[in-house]
């Protein structure tokens, strides 16, 4: 470390005084107003005595702390000793030479923040491309007057800050995602923990209306509730087993077990399922079934009808009609629900099938809970289909082609 003009000429006692004076003497005045991180420390590697000098007095009179060294060997050393934040490091010099050394830094601990700055007398593309494979950050050329020197320096410490903020951001960033992804696994194992201890009450609810039901001594107002209890426990199942599926999708693991389906026979079921919420909302169910069989995934398609059918009895008028069409189109078969309602705006056409998307906030005595039109989605696209959405004017029809 250069500590006084003493210091720095026993350090360079192997130049002619004559050699010195000329060579720094340009570097003894400061650069006024320019700035530079305090107590920063920069190593400069030379196997040339003059050259270290020059690079000392104009780093030190700038502020900067100095360490030397001559070789490779001495330069790695150095580094591991004075942790500095910037090193200048000669091309050619006995032993290890400038890249070895940079390479050899560059695996040590902080070796991959410390700035490093080539110094050569060689002007060769060879050499740049040797000095920036071997890690380097920038490449100065000898013979190179004090100020360039300086403002290299400072440009190399200003980077390297620049460098740690960004590390430091990326780093906050990191810790904020994996937060944000550990809060993600939490909220969906508690789903799944609820969605499974939800099924064993509703399948006892269920269990318990069909029991009044057989019961021939209760009155007619008891069955009239038993029905009403048991169509409404069969919706919270829907629900219950979409949820169970929508996470089986987001694992990858919603697969369509294919078989053939007497369509015709399906699609009476999901009609007679739903009757019991048509009739409810006095809206008739219609069917036509143009084409006998489907081979697909009969649990998937039979909650993708009933899904559809109860979307689009949620909003029909009183006194309407919701059809279920079936038809084979173009080598596949295509199912449409349609109904008399308000339609689907096409700016939210697609919206509707994300998860937990509300766009019926007018209509808060039929609420809307944002899976099932999700879930329909990930079923169809599960058997390499699609889904979308046409006008009925007035009305809308969910359209599904498999």
């Amino acid at each position: 470390m250069i500590v006084t003009d003493n210091a720095m000429a026993v350090r360079t006692r192997e130049c002619t005084d004559a050699q010195v004076t000329a060579r720094i003497a340009p570097a003894r005045a400061p650069l006024r107003g320019r700035v530079c991180a305090m107590s920063a420390t920069v190593l400069v590697a030379d196997d040339r005595a003059d050259n270290r000098a020059l690079a000392g007095a104009t780093l030190e009179d700038e502020g900067y702390r100095v360490v030397f060294a001559t070789n490779g060997e001495e330069t790695v050393k150095a580094f591991a000793r004075a942790h500095p934040e910037c090193i200048l490091l000669d091309v050619r010099m006995p032993g290890l030479d400038g890249p070895a050394a940079c390479k050899r830094i560059r695996t040590m601990p902080g070796g991959t923040l410390v700035s490093i700055i080539f110094v050569t007398a060689l002007h060769d593309l060879d050499t740049f491309d040797r000095a920036i494979e071997a890690g380097g950050d920038d490449f100065l050329n000898k013979p190179y007057r004090p100020q360039e020197l300086v403002i290299r320096v400072e440009a190399a410490l200003k980077v390297r800050s620049l460098a740690a903020e960004r590390n430091d951001l990326y780093v906050e960033i990191k810790q904020q995602r994996d937060a944000l992804q550990r809060l993600q696994l939490q909220k969906e194992q508690l789903i799944s923990f609820l969605v499974h201890d939800l099924k064993n009450p509703v399948h006892a609810i269920d269990l318990q209306a069909q029991l009044l039901l057989r019961d021939r001594g209760a009155g007619e107002r008891a069955h009239r509730a038993a029905v009403k209890i048991r169509d409404e426990g069969h919706s919270q199942l829907r629900m219950i087993t979409t949820l169970l599926d929508i996470a089986k999708a987001d694992e990858g693991q919603l697969a369509a077990v294919r078989e053939q389906i007497d369509l015709s026979s399906l699609v009476a079921e999901v009609v007679e399922t739903m009757n019991v919420h048509a009739a409810a909302a006095n809206v008739a169910l219609a069917s036509d079934v143009a084409t006998p069989t489907l081979r697909a995934d009969p649990s998937l398609i039979r909650r993708v009808l009933e899904n559809l059918v109860e979307n689009a009895i949620r909003y029909s008028p009183e006194g309407s009609e919701v059809r279920v069409i079936a038809a084979s189109v173009d080598g596949g078969i295509e199912l449409r629900v349609s109904d008399a309602g308000p339609g689907v705006p096409p700016d939210q056409r697609a919206r509707v099938f994300e998860r937990f998307a509300q766009v019926d906030e007018q209509i808060p005595s039929r609420p809307n809970r944002g899976l099932g039109l999700a879930f329909c989605k990930l079923a169809v696209e599960a058997h390499g289909g699609r889904i979308w959405i046409e006008d009925a004017s007035p009305g809308a029809v969910f359209c599904v082609r498999i």
